[in-house]
């Protein structure tokens, strides 16, 4: 496994997205996922399975000091006190005093970030996180954030496939020492069906999944793809044995260009253009 490193954190450049990984199959999935090596979960109050995400790595056998956590607190929770509170419920949910990192999930509209953000340095202060960041911020409201913050913010989670232009956020967030975590980072199934995806991977022996992690690691990125299936889970974690060319990278550097934003809920902030 590759690490990035930003401002003081440690990465796993390939973690597992949990999204929809809920009940006893959320926890066979998370449990298989990290035998067959992650290092990294990926969950959030919204999504409802911290519990299954705290009973898998206890089934797993893995030693809670190797593995990454990460959970997220949105939008609807953005006062302090519902932060706190919800924070302390996710805590209680995985069975941990600590988690490695803890996200805003969305910038809210309604809440001014500097209470939100209060809330997120005080879990920190108080030994509830060890590291902070956000997700879903637009390149403006890093510039917001990093205004109020009293704590480094380590990471900006947000959408990264071959087909849609972050250029913009992905150079504001990593002029700040910030990661890049890419989620939906096969754009829910449409990468395999790419012509130029599946060509690449053919030269390599790899899939066009893998030909698509593999091009944000080249990035620099951090990935989070979600699987249930125990040999898409061992194909995702098998993307460092091969690199691509300059250009190759040029190529699937023009899918981009149409711009295909698969996450784009009601509470979404304004997008960055390209």
């Amino acid at each position: 496994m590759q690490f990035v490193e930003a401002n003081g954190a440690r990465i796993p450049q390939i973690g597992l997205g949990t999204m929809q990984l809920t009940g006893e199959a959320g926890v066979q999935a998370i449990k298989i996922a990290l035998e067959v090596g992650y290092r990294h979960l990926d969950t959030a109050a919204h999504y409802g399975n911290e519990k299954e995400n705290g009973e898998a790595l206890r089934a797993s056998g893995v030693k809670r000091a190797n593995v990454f956590i990460t959970t997220k607190i949105r939008q609807d929770d953005a006062m302090p006190d519902d932060f706190a509170r919800v924070l302390d419920q996710g805590l209680v949910n995985l069975k941990l005093p600590q988690v490695d990192l803890l996200l805003i999930h969305w910038p809210s509209k309604t809440v001014p970030l500097a209470l939100t953000i209060g809330a997120l340095c005080k879990a920190k202060k108080d030994g509830k996180t060890k590291h902070i960041g956000l997700s879903n911020f637009t390149a403006a409201l890093l510039d917001e954030a990093w205004k109020v913050t009293t704590e480094p913010l380590v990471c900006n989670q947000i959408e990264v496939h071959p087909f849609i232009n972050q250029d913009k956020l992905i150079a504001a967030t990593k002029k700040r020492g910030m990661a890049v975590v890419a989620y939906v980072p096969i754009a829910r199934g449409k990468v395999p069906g790419a012509e130029a995806l599946k060509r690449i991977g053919n030269a390599h022996g790899k899939s066009a999944a893998q030909v698509s992690l593999r091009y944000l690691i080249e990035l620099g990125l951090v990935a989070i793809p979600r699987s249930t299936n125990r040999d898409h889970l061992k194909a995702n974690l098998d993307v460092f044995d091969f690199k691509l060319s300059g250009a190759e990278m040029a190529e699937l550097k023009k899918l981009s260009a149409t711009n295909m934003r698969v996450v784009n809920p009601p509470h979404a902030p304004v997008w960055d253009t390209p």
